[in-house]
């Protein structure tokens, strides 16, 4: 095998110039290590990987706009994941979500040398990706609801404030996230997103809808045994008999409806 096939491609990625510049040093005895791109924050890592492809991604994990969880989630890789972090409470949840290793900061070498190590078996057993799932659950901390939603459109990533979402419909392995009358798609399902929403703000009134209560501005009957809400922009969502219970107990506690 020549030494340009045996070269592994990688990417680093941390908001910090030195932090970058450590992983590199870490990395400049490992020749077959290529590295690809370095990025200063996680929107120049969503580019970076669709544009190269890399084998192993060395990433921050709080980071502004994008953590590197949210990278994770937008990305289409089955790239090895080493996080690197100054902050011991990520180890479990990088664990979760399937990374080969983590690193604290500051990195000594034989840590280093170790996750480097793994990351190596791992690419050359071509390990799978993580799942949206596993991401979405492992960004949160314990008892804590998504406060914003990411999503990618070829490129192009939207950041969503939870409080902005008007509603989500199911949409296949899809989720659609209709917000100040436009719908991003996001490859998620409905019940996976729903467990990350407050329920005490968002209700699932039917199997393929999710409402923001504070949309609702009233309940009609509709057929038979069915019901649809009125949203405030004039939107009309189906409510099943289970979901018109869940509404409805909610509404019941808010005395302005």
């Amino acid at each position: 095998m020549t030494a340009a096939k045996a070269q592994l491609g990688a990417i680093i990625v941390d908001d910090e110039q030195l932090a970058r510049h450590a992983v590199r040093e870490l990395l400049s005895t490992h020749t077959e290590i290529h590295i690809l791109a370095e990025c200063a924050n996680g929107i120049e890592a969503v580019k970076a990987v669709a544009e190269h492809q890399p084998a192993l991604i060395f990433l921050d994990v709080q980071m502004p706009k994008l953590t590197g969880f949210d990278v994770l989630e937008l990305i289409n890789t089955n790239a090895a994941v080493i996080f690197t972090t100054a902050y011991d409470q990520y180890a479990m949840r990088a664990f979760e979500v399937h990374a080969v290793d983590y690193l604290l900061k500051p990195i000594g070498r034989e840590r280093f040398e170790t996750a480097l190590s793994h990351a190596k078996t791992l690419i050359a057993n071509k390990s799978p990706a993580p799942r949206a799932e596993d991401l979405a659950a492992a960004a949160r901390a314990p008892q804590q609801f998504l406060e914003r939603v990411v999503v990618k459109d070829g490129t192009r990533v939207s950041i969503i404030p939870v409080a902005k979402l008007d509603y989500v419909e199911a949409q296949d392995d899809y989720v659609a996230l209709a917000s100040a009358g436009k719908k991003r798609l996001k490859q998620q399902t409905i019940a996976s997103l729903a467990a990350c929403l407050d329920p005490q703000c968002f209700v699932r009134i039917h199997r393929s809808y999710i409402v923001n209560l504070e949309r609702v501005t009233r309940i009609e009957p509709y057929a038979k045994d069915s019901k649809i809400a009125i949203l405030s922009d004039g939107t009309r969502l189906p409510v099943s008999r289970s979901g018109y219970a869940r509404l409805q107990e909610l509404l019941d506690q808010r005395p302005n409806l």
